[in-house]
């Protein structure tokens, strides 16, 4: 029986068990997804759960917040893209050994292209990074490697300083923008809370902020399922997007490491539709 869960703090409203468990029935696979919620100060309980991945009782581990940067160390082995990114969200034995990937990127741009289509390789178009924390690294990662410039704004500007000193062909920038105009931007990702619920009131874009009827919005945030940021963008007549397909795409890839079986994502949007 193959074991899956998730681990992070809190994680009362996640969606994962209904996504992977869609996945191992459209897949034929028996098996179950658990729930693993350790406060970040329970160490002792962070590495009995690891034990059990390493003893084989647990097949695999989707990470959340806190514990994207947290596991780093308690790994045996990062991949070359959980090691470029500085976060692991997904975890496996492998050759005796436990395992680091990080699949958040590869999910990103994977959805991304329903929205951008398949640029012509090597041509780098612009893009601006909202929030410089852990979800941001993979989001720059995966931006820098499909020929984007890249821009990331906090609202403390020394957090964007310090992504951007980690990543070539990046620049920081204060999220007020008085020194900086987003309005020739083909791209902009939020990564921050801001819309999420309960903040459903609140976008991390300033009022009044100009953007080109070209730029494509897209917030990490898929709960709810309109933000106010994706709201105020398509009322202006941009494209605009939330993060579902982003969760969607990272949780099948994280799926088809563990089992082999790559799973068919209508299955997958059916059972957050229903």
């Amino acid at each position: 029986m193959i074991q899956l869960g998730l681990i992070g703090y809190p994680l009362g409203h996640s969606l994962s068990p209904k996504i992977h468990i869609a996945a191992l029935k459209s897949c034929g696979l028996h098996g179950d997804y658990s729930l693993f919620q350790i406060h970040p100060d329970d160490k002792p309980g962070l590495k009995k759960l690891l034990d059990q991945v390493r003893a084989d009782e647990i097949t695999g581990l989707n990470v959340t917040i806190p514990y994207k940067q947290n596991v780093i160390s308690l790994m045996d082995e990062l991949t070359p893209t959980a090691k470029s990114i500085g976060a692991v969200n997904t975890i496996y034995m492998k050759h005796e050994k436990l395992i680091g990937d990080n699949t958040d990127a590869q999910g990103f741009l994977s959805d991304l292209k329903k929205y951008t289509g398949n640029q012509e390789s090597g041509i780098r178009k612009s893009a601006l990074v909202l929030g410089a924390g852990g979800s941001a690294r993979a989001i720059v990662y995966a931006l820098l490697n499909d020929y984007w410039n890249v821009t990331i704004a906090a609202r403390r500007i020394e957090q964007a300083q310090e992504l951007s000193a980690q990543f070539k062909n990046t620049n920081a920038v204060e999220l007020n923008f008085q020194t900086f105009q987003p309005s020739n931007l083909q791209l902009i990702v939020n990564t921050t809370p801001l819309g999420m619920t309960p903040l459903t009131d609140k976008s991390p874009l300033p009022e009044n902020t100009s953007l080109s009827s070209h730029t494509i919005i897209y917030d990490l945030v898929y709960n709810p399922r309109e933000t106010k940021l994706v709201k105020d963008a398509r009322s202006h007549g941009l494209s605009a997007a939330t993060g579902l397909g982003m969760l969607i795409e990272q949780a099948a890839l994280a799926f088809e490491i563990w089992t082999g079986h790559n799973p068919p994502r209508t299955a997958l949007y059916d059972v957050i539709d229903n």
